[in-house]
């Protein structure tokens, strides 16, 4: 099946919003698994924010003048983030997914990103296949983490908002674990008042944008990421993303009342450095 695509306006939200809702609920109740989003409202306001960001490349597709899909490359850093991408279920398994991640990866391309990265549901085998098929390697098994605040003392380490003099000392750290930094979510994050940083000794160890799914986190130790996520009122949608392969922190997470929501698969496309440090990715990367 062939869809016209062209680029998304703010106009788009409501018809984007509610073929998210239902693509992620649809595949989620496949596969036994709660939904990413509980009402379609969410949905709406999600595409809303992201159709409101310059900084972001948006897609849609459509059939006989009907939205049926829509997709997004986070463009804020050297390296672009893909999604959400959703289909409309009545279309699934057509060509329609293939053709908005070609357009959105032909993008890229243009654009010259160093590299490009996703966050998969790992339940969702067919996603795994297209976007491994598309270029894309699987680089680390993810954890969805959901529950109450944490809320325990980390000896040590103070958390505090985050601010505009933090930027260069975050930035650092984030080079230093992941090869490049992500200034422009910082900022956007710090601007809104939900960054914060984590101190040890006098000095930043750590930073988060926010403990949710669109938010990341980068620290030294697995200590200044406790004192981060113990800092959290709350774990802002489905949760937050802990690589799997951090028993350590993933056991202490645990032990604290947190439990895992569903796993997921960090895949990227083109320049990737294995991490050194600690972090916890977006739902984009």
């Amino acid at each position: 099946m062939t869809a016209t695509l062209r680029l998304a306006n703010k106009d788009d939200a409501q018809s984007c919003g509610l073929v998210c809702f239902n693509a992620f609920k649809a595949i989620a109740d496949q596969h036994n698994f709660p939904p990413d989003f509980p009402v379609p409202e969410i949905t709406i306001g999600l595409m809303s924010f992201l159709l409101s960001d310059s900084n972001i490349y948006s897609v849609v597709a459509e059939i006989d003048g009907r939205i049926v899909g829509s997709n997004f490359l986070s463009e804020k850093g050297v390296i672009a983030g893909v999604g959400p991408i959703t289909i409309d279920p009545e279309v699934q398994n057509s060509s329609v997914g293939k053709q908005l991640m070609e357009i959105i990866l032909q993008r890229a391309d243009e654009r010259l990103f160093a590299g490009v990265r996703l966050v998969q549901a790992a339940y969702h085998n067919r996603s795994l296949s297209l976007y491994t098929k598309l270029g894309f390697d699987t680089r680390e098994p993810l954890s969805v983490l959901q529950g109450p605040a944490i809320n325990v003392e980390i000896p040590g380490y103070s958390v505090r908002l985050a601010e505009n003099e933090d930027v260069q000392a975050c930035n650092n750290i984030c080079l230093h674990v992941h090869g490049h930094h992500r200034k422009t979510e910082l900022v956007d994050a710090i601007r809104a008042g939900m960054a914060t940083v984590v101190e040890h000794n006098g000095t930043i160890t750590g930073y988060t944008t926010q403990l949710s799914f669109l938010g990341h986190s980068v620290a030294e130790t697995n200590n200044d990421l406790k004192a981060l996520i113990s800092a959290a009122t709350t774990f802002g949608g489905p949760g937050f993303i802990l690589p799997t392969r951090n028993s350590k922190l993933l056991r202490w997470c645990l032990m604290n009342g947190l439990r895992i929501n569903q796993p997921m698969t960090l895949m990227s496309r083109g320049l990737y450095n294995e991490p050194d440090g600690v972090f916890l990715p977006s739902v984009l990367f």
